[in-house]
């Protein structure tokens, strides 16, 4: 399956955009080199500053905003009332690409209920207008006086601007109207502009709970079956019941949490007693995070005590006891860690928490969003398929999101973005979405690709246009293609290379493990911290993008992804089975020549033993410099093949994209449990079978079968006789002879041991 055809719909393309980095392009000013992983685009770029002594009605003051033209394309600012020093400071960004013009024309106007008036204009030949080269300063805005419609100066009324040529490596171009969003009103467009967020610096807090003391049930002559209740925001942990139950319980038990920064929950404890079925609140504490101690390593934080707050409701009023109960805590905030928002399998980011504990960075990468071709409509406008288009990239704690395109299914984004690398063995996510908050919506996936930066050459860009497949209820969809240009470059070739030879996690991970069922639940707390954090930024990163970028079900059961997983189990093992299979060519002599071969081969390697590990890694290193002229030469993408994709039936694709808990009927999931029950049972064959493979082992001597435990004791006897006598060299030769023997000296039946090891007795006779 791993090696069959891939279809060229879903193949990874090489491409040659017109890019400074790839060597297609040779030369080029300043803005190319610095943005020489994408193409470039020419911009106009008009920054409206402010305006001074505008006068319009008979009042003297007027609701001014101005117009900018440029052939078709028109760019508005907000309006102010009743100002005539007005303030803007609002840059437009017309592409040259689509420019039908010879001149600029910033008009002022004074907004009215039936017709806007006009107060003044300026007007601007395009061929007059400067360059700006980055890194220069900006361009310094001047004061130009207003015109009225027939050129000449009005006696009062001056506009602010600032007026240059550049590229999308202007700083102005982030934060600027693009005339390709000229249909979006000014309250939707920072909706689509691009930003790079920042992922909030997340901490695990760890709860000891040790002991209480003082405990005050409301029943005195029952003993209190106590428990501990820690919350956090939305997360609730709780403690086992105390073992010993009175008025002073023990738990030392570990609870933990996941907090960001800037901490805004408290910590609240709740000791809790349980009566009957339901728990009796017994005292509570609230600790804010600030004052929690934050530790580095292993090393066990201080102790403390704390007092518990209980209070009674006396006629409506409530009264604190002067008497309080006491819990035993030890509490930190553990930087050691790194809090997994990713699955461990494609994480991008694996430094701990405390910055403190980060070393240097081994290189830079360095992201072309180059465009996208043959996106496949997500909505429709004016009876017609259409998409509006943008890129989210993840690494590490670090995000971008490019501009979005509107009304196109072949964006250009032609957007370049760096991040540091700290791990080759990480990788990059990079999605793509439809833009559905224009229409009052939520976003729409598109599809998504990863690039392993350790699959990567370094100084080498790789430009490639990566299919972006799908998986919906119908089958497997290819919703287009996305062009990227990726390099990474690394900065100490020696560091880079000791990576291999760390942990892959900080320490903590390895001194003071979490369980499997642990990092689960902290994964999915991180997940929804995340979105919560990011969906509040301007303009928002929103959950469906988050949850989609993070992968975040890809735990749930689907027949599908166990199909896969067991084939790539398949694939693994494939060489072992391949070895055994021409072994036992070579010991049935099919091919007599490499059979006399592996003969003298063995005769030498028994003789001078000393051979055998050096002629292995001898072996191992032919291998691999025979494979290098096979080294693959472009990066993976998304491969159906091996996701089982091409192959899945309609029925699996309905599990898979099913509700949890299930929102199908109950003959559905009848028939699927009753699927589910025979996949079991061949499992459940399988591990029994090896089950009962190793219990014969174990019983060659616990003498479960006397007579086969003596027959083998009395053979270990024997054979120790013969090889303390006999030189190991003459021993190896004899058994390596006889597995080689001839066919003409083989039998059909099985082999004395075989045959013996498979009537030692085993404890499936004792199973139900």
């Amino acid at each position: 399956m791993q090696k069959g055809p891939i279809h060229e719909e879903f193949a990874l393309k090489q491409t040659a955009p017109k890019i400074v980095g790839s060597g297609v392009m040779i030369g080029g000013d300043k803005v190319t080199v610095a943005y020489d992983l994408v193409e470039q685009m020419e911009y106009l770029y008009v920054r409206v500053v402010k305006a001074k002594e505008l006068t319009k009605d008979v009042t003297g003051s007027c609701d001014p905003y101005v117009e900018v033209r440029v052939g078709n394309y028109k760019g508005i600012t907000k309006h102010f009332e009743k100002k005539s020093n007005p303030e803007w400071n609002y840059v437009f960004a017309f592409s040259q690409d689509r420019l039908q013009a010879s001149y600029i024309e910033v008009c002022v106007k004074d907004k009215d209920v039936v017709l806007d008036d006009m107060i003044g204009r300026v007007v601007f030949d395009l061929v007059d207008v400067p360059r700006r080269v980055p890194p220069d300063s900006s361009l310094a805005p001047q004061w130009y006086r207003l015109e009225d419609k027939r050129g000449e100066k009005l006696k009062k009324g001056e506009i602010m601007l600032a007026v240059w040529r550049g590229t999308q490596a202007d700083e102005a171009f982030s934060d600027a109207w693009h005339s390709d969003a000229a249909a979006v009103g000014s309250e939707g467009i920072s909706r689509i502009r691009g930003k790079v967020y920042l992922s909030p610096r997340l901490w695990y807090i760890r709860v000891n709970v040790i002991e209480c003391q003082d405990l005050l049930p409301s029943e005195k002559n029952r003993e209190p079956e106590c428990c501990v209740k820690v919350m956090c925001g939305n997360q609730v942990l709780k403690t086992k019941i105390s073992s010993i139950k009175s008025c002073n319980p023990m738990w030392n038990e570990d609870l933990v949490f996941v907090v960001a920064e800037p901490f805004e929950v408290p910590l609240v404890i709740t000791v809790e007693d349980k009566v009957g079925s339901n728990f009796e609140f017994l005292g509570k504490c609230v600790l804010p995070l600030s004052i929690v101690p934050r530790r580095l390593d292993n090393k066990p934080v201080p102790s403390k005590w704390h007092n518990l707050e209980k209070h009674t409701v006396v006629e409506g009023e409530k009264k604190e006891t002067k008497f309080a109960s006491k819990i035993h805590m030890r509490l930190s905030l553990d930087g050691g860690y790194h809090v997994l928002d990713e699955s461990i399998h494609y994480s991008s980011d694996f430094k701990p928490t405390s910055k403190l504990l980060w070393k240097s960075s081994i290189g830079l990468l360095e992201l072309g969003i180059i465009s996208a071709t043959g996106l496949s409509a997500m909505k429709s406008k004016d009876g017609r398929g259409t998409t509006d288009a943008y890129c989210v990239a993840k690494y590490g704690p670090k995000w971008v999101r490019t501009r979005t395109i509107i009304d196109s299914l072949s964006p250009q984004w032609n957007e370049q973005y760096t991040w540091e690398v700290h791990d080759p063995c990480t990788v990059i996510t990079v999605g793509v979405f439809d833009n559905g908050y224009l229409q009052g919506g939520k976003c729409t996936s598109i599809g998504k690709v990863r690039i392993r930066l350790s699959t990567l050459e370094t100084e080498k860009v790789y430009t490639h246009s990566y299919p972006l497949i799908v998986l919906h209820p119908s089958g497997v969809k290819k919703m287009g293609e996305v062009q990227l240009a990726v390099r990474f470059s690394c900065t100490s070739y020696v560091n880079m290379l000791s990576k291999y030879t760390q942990p892959l996690f900080p320490k903590m991970h390895y001194a003071h493990p979490m369980s499997i069922s642990q990092q689960d639940f902290l994964r999915f707390q991180t997940i929804q911290i995340l979105s919560m954090r990011l969906g509040r930024a301007e303009p928002p990163l929103t959950k469906e993008v988050v949850d989609y970028m993070l992968d975040v079900g890809s735990h749930i059961w689907s027949v599908r992804r166990a199909k896969a997983n067991f084939f790539r189990l398949i694939y693994v093992v494939s060489p072992i089975l391949a070895i055994g299979k021409w072994f036992d060519q070579i010991c049935h002599w099919k091919n007599p020549l490499t059979t006399i071969l592996i003969h003298i081969l063995f005769v030498i390697l028994v003789l001078y033993p000393e051979l055998i590990v050096p002629t292995f890694f001898l072996y191992l290193f032919l291998i691999g410099i025979w494979h290098y002229r096979l080294k693959p030469r472009h990066p993976p993408h998304m491969d159906i093949h091996i996701s089982y994709a091409h192959g899945v039936l309609p029925d699996d694709l309905d599990e898979e994209f099913d509700t949890f808990p299930t929102s199908r009927g109950s003959d559905k999931v009848r028939m699927r449990y009753d699927r589910l029950r025979s996949i079991g049972g061949r499992i459940q064959t399988v591990i029994g079978d090896l089950a009962t493979q190793g219990e014969r082992f174990h019983s060659l001597l616990s003498w479960r079968d006397p007579r086969a435990s003596a027959l083998f004791v009395t053979f270990c006897l024997f054979a120790a006789i013969v090889m303390y006598v006999t030189p190991f060299q003459v021993v190896a030769l004899l058994i390596g002879i006889y597995v080689l023997r001839h066919p003409r000296f083989r039998h059909k039946v099985p082999s004395l041991s075989t045959s013996f090891f498979k009537r030692l007795p085993a404890r499936a006779d004792c199973m139900l």
